[in-house]
């Protein structure tokens, strides 16, 4: 019998994680309402280390409050538990300690039964490693995850909470930022979406913002001009980015709207940033999770510079809408899928049942509780779409080419 549950959110914010939060809560006081509830603060840290919030009767009334808000009330971090040297030098468990039992013990102490963790795929592997070691040694805790991550990159899940917000986000803050074409003449202007595998952000962002353009009235006669505003290229990881040629087709739109727009995924290209960096004798920098830390390479402003020179450009202006895009309230698509979700995730922890909720693209898209060792991370956007091809053949984009797989 399920008496107490335990909620984190871990890894990058999502545009999902405070409804999540709040949506469970909601499931639990709606059909079992005596459950105890407490959240760990900043995910799998708090874990470690016993720092939890109670939720109270008072926010059980006013849970409904935590949809209408991004970010994560309880906070998060990117720990993995198995990987101890990390762990040790951050402080967060003693030297010759198994964080998983760490974990475990405290779960224990905490008197906790059911663990849910909301979070991507590093955050669902960690929760796989826990889950596994809860098994193999008869603790008896169920652990159930909500996958969260605007990469919508999570095998074999279709959808992942939050994405389509952050492409929605992504779209609105290109409208401001592109605006800056008439600021100047020759002007190359690169939109960096978050994406480190996967190009799927990147194009669902493009789309988005694309759609806006044909759904808007113009007036070019004064220059206020479709052409002008639209997204001119779009670079994925998953695709080859023939850079001389792109160039050549991209100083003809410098020269009929004196602007260039690029949507490009912060992960594409990165292997050749990265080679370019270790010949020169530079350092890469890795997190936890051995991932290269995107922000610190730069792709926007390694891009804006092979191209600034080809295309003649006066100015290169590269604005990233990562931050701004995953810190979002969740819009009307992401509050549903949440809500389905969180429901299902709550009725397989009473009864036991764990794994990770979505829907199962490998079992006719069902909504299911997934098992974890099913669960990985990496899922690339498959360019091959037909929404995808139609988008680039309207800006005058070449189908793309497959990129070979790349270790990021």
């Amino acid at each position: 019998m399920v008496q107490k549950v335990a909620l984190l959110t871990a890894g990058g914010f999502a545009p999902c994680l405070s409804s999540a939060v709040g949506g469970l809560i909601e499931r639990y006081t709606q059909v079992a309402p005596d459950v105890e509830i407490i959240a760990y603060k900043n995910g799998y840290q708090g874990l470690l280390t016993g720092d939890y919030l109670t939720v109270t009767p008072e926010v059980r009334a006013k849970a409904g409050l935590l949809h209408s808000f991004g970010g994560s009330p309880i906070g998060n971090s990117r720990v993995k538990l198995t990987n101890a040297a990390d762990l040790v030098k951050r402080g967060l468990v003693a030297e010759g300690e198994d964080p998983l039992k760490v974990a475990a013990d405290r779960l224990v102490a905490d008197g906790v039964d059911v663990l849910h963790t909301i979070g991507g795929d590093d955050t669902n592997t960690t929760a796989a490693d826990l889950a596994a070691y809860l098994a193999r040694h008869d603790y008896g805790l169920t652990v159930v995850g909500l996958p969260k991550t605007i990469d919508n990159d999570v095998i074999p899940i279709r959808q992942s909470l939050g994405a389509d917000t952050a492409a929605e986000m992504g779209a609105r803050f290109a409208k401001n930022v592109l605006a800056e074409h008439n600021a100047g003449t020759r002007i190359l202007l690169i939109h960096e979406v978050m994406g480190r595998n996967c190009g799927w952000l990147t194009a669902a962002t493009a789309r988005k913002y694309h759609d806006w353009i044909n759904e808007t009235e113009w007036l070019p006669q004064i220059g206020l001009d479709s052409k002008a505003w639209d997204v001119h290229a779009i670079f994925v990881p998953e695709a080859v980015i023939d850079i001389e040629a792109e160039a050549v087709r991209l100083n003809k739109v410098m020269d009929e709207v004196k602007c260039v727009n690029i949507f490009l995924s912060e992960g594409a290209g990165i292997s050749d940033i990265v080679a370019e960096m270790e010949r020169a004798g530079q350092e890469v920098a890795r997190d936890a999770f051995g991932h290269i830390r995107l922000e610190r390479i730069n792709p926007g402003a390694w891009f804006g510079k092979q191209f600034a020179e080809m295309l003649k450009a006066e100015k290169v202006l590269v604005q990233k809408s990562g931050y701004y895009s995953r810190s979002a309230a969740a819009n009307d698509f992401d509050l549903a899928l949440i809500k389905s979700m969180t429901d299902l995730a709550v009725d397989s922890a009473l009864k036991g049942e764990p794994g990770v909720i979505g829907h199962d693209e490998e079992n006719g898209d069902v909504l299911s509780v997934i098992a974890f060792d099913r669960i990985a991370g990496g899922k690339p956007f498959d360019i091959t779409q037909q929404w995808y091809l139609d988008l680039l053949d309207e800006i005058g984009q070449a189908a793309p080419v497959p990129a070979e797989p790349a270790e990021h």
